[in-house]
């Protein structure tokens, strides 16, 4: 096995880049409006006592996303908020106005017209662009990148998308939904960020930290008032941004360490921290991991602005770790619940199973400080969303790891 890079983020400021837009009275307004779709239910945040025990902290808690609205991964929270903001502001009104069934009702329908939304995705942020367009009564163009899951694909075309797999890898995908809105006149929903594109992201973002209110909500009715750690793994860096922003909104100087972890064929995130000069870097080639939804080589530049002010450490991982921990949450000790994690789900539940049982990142736990006063939370964002490639790990042992 390749080893795990990681480095401390020398970049990381006391009071860093404004998180206004990620405070708990914005994302309260994404949160509301989720809460008026009828799939809407709190996914479950398992508290893992038998492997914390094991590991020697005092508890790991993990947000299962694999239950949001019936589609096995979360990215329908950023796709279905942003989707509803640029709606609303098409209506001119604010999106606090609008609930589910308004924006779907065919009055709204017959003000706004048909509308064509586009993405590029490995697969699940373009199945909840989809999800979300046919449920609001819009259209969806999706491309996806080369190698991308034929089972992935299939899930979005189920929801009424025009879906195809290009030649192209998921950076060069995303120029291609934009040129094409541009020729056609559609629109972008896209989880990054670039100059000239940054208010579709900002809401994507705050449709996220839908997981982030959740999650505090649901520590502290287990009695923990916040985490000391939170592990968050990093694509272009929307998801990590957006809930590490939250905690440092809500909690300021006392927010809980955060770590970021990518896969190491596409970690420009990690990258960025090593050159320690605030600018971020670019991976580029086909970037082939199993961690399809991180394998995104340019950062989302809102997003690296929040991971580099606020975070503690940054780990690039090889496709090993990302199955140890599928296979840890499928497996799971005494009486704690299995968790079905995915390829891009588990990677941080087998960093931390690494950094807590393999002496070669004894220095990087030293300097995270985890010891059995640590309560440590991660977030398993999808389910198996490619089935058969969840069996040949889970079932079948592919990617073995050693200590």
């Amino acid at each position: 096995m390749k080893k795990i890079l990681w480095t401390q983020n020398k970049m990381k400021k006391s009071l860093g880049v404004s998180t206004d837009f990620l405070s708990a009275t914005e994302i309260a307004k994404a949160k509301a409006f989720h809460a008026s779709f009828p799939e809407y239910s709190e996914t479950p945040l398992r508290s893992l006592d038998h492997l914390a025990k094991r590991l020697g902290v005092g508890g790991i808690y993990i947000k299962d996303e694999s239950y949001r609205f019936g589609l096995n991964a979360f990215k329908v929270l950023g796709a279905s908020f942003a989707i509803a903001k640029y709606l609303a502001k098409c209506l001119q009104v604010d999106v606090e106005q609008l609930d589910f069934s308004t924006l779907r009702s065919p009055e709204i329908h017959k003000k706004l017209g048909e509308i064509t939304f586009v993405t590029a995705t490995d697969g699940n942020h373009g199945r909840g662009v989809a999800w979300a367009a046919r449920q609001l009564n819009q259209k969806a163009v999706v491309y996806m990148p080369k190698g991308s899951s034929l089972t992935r694909l299939e899930n979005i075309r189920a929801e009424g998308a025009i879906a195809s797999i290009t030649d192209l890898n998921y950076d060069e995908a995303v120029r291609l939904a934009a040129d094409q809105a541009e020729k056609f006149g559609w629109v972008v929903v896209q989880d990054t960020a670039w100059e000239g594109y940054e208010e579709i992201p900002t809401w994507i973002m705050q449709g996220y930290g839908t997981i982030a209110a959740e999650s505090l909500k649901q520590l502290n009715q287990q009695g923990i008032k916040k985490p000391t750690h939170i592990f968050l793994q990093a694509g272009v860096g929307s998801f990590a941004g957006a809930i590490e922003g939250f905690f440092a909104s809500v909690f300021g100087p006392e927010k809980p360490k955060t770590v970021i972890v990518e896969s190491d064929l596409a970690d420009c995130l990690y990258k960025s921290a090593i050159a320690n000069d605030e600018q971020s870097r670019i991976v580029t080639g086909d970037m082939a991991t199993i961690m399809a939804g991180l394998a995104c080589g340019e950062p989302n530049s809102i997003a690296w602005e929040i991971l580099r002010d606020y975070s503690d450490l940054f780990f690039s991982c090889p496709d090993e770790v990302t199955a140890k921990g599928m296979r840890l949450l499928g497996n799971p000790l005494g009486t704690d619940n299995p968790v079905i994690s995915g390829e891009s789900g588990a990677v941080t539940t087998g960093l931390l199973a690494f950094l807590l049982e393999n002496e070669n990142l004894l220095d990087a736990k030293e300097s995270l400080g985890l010891d059995k006063d640590s309560h440590i939370l991660l977030i398993s964002t999808e389910g198996d969303t490619d089935p058969e490639k969840y069996r040949s790990i889970v079932w079948d042992g592919a990617y073995p790891t050693d200590k």
